[in-house]
């Protein structure tokens, strides 16, 4: 399997650009003020899910998929931020909520995935 075959990195990345495009239209003091911080949270969620794709290590990929949640999360105070300063109007406020909360139940789920699979890992590691 390939990162790029990840739906969980796909949607990642459609949202990071999704968001880019959105703050591309503001003016410079929002975008410095507001919108640099919001790219960079959104675009470290993709990152981190790669990061932990590429380690190969089922602990260090799950505590990527940590950093990717953790990440998420601070996309999501930018975002209301975003919002409570009328950068973003409420429609799209709540269309961007639901894209970040199914994308967050995806990143448990592949998550506990990984945890999963280290547990059958360890498993197998214990003689008798």
């Amino acid at each position: 399997m390939k990162l790029e075959d990840l739906e969980i990195y796909q949607v990642s990345i459609d949202l990071g650009e999704k968001i880019w495009r959105i703050v591309m239209k503001w003016d410079s003091f929002s975008k410095d003020v507001v919108g640099k911080q919001l790219v960079k949270a959104v675009d470290s969620i993709a990152a981190n899910i790669g990061e932990g794709f590429g380690r190969f290590h089922y602990r260090e990929s799950k505590n990527f998929g940590y950093y990717a949640r953790g990440s998420l999360f601070e996309t999501k105070v930018w975002l209301k931020k975003a919002n409570n300063r009328n950068l973003i109007d409420q429609e799209l406020n709540t269309s961007l909520k639901k894209d970040f909360e199914k994308l967050g139940i995806k990143l448990n789920n592949y998550i506990k995935s990984i945890g999963s699979q280290l547990n059958q890992v360890e498993e197998d590691e214990i003689e008798y």
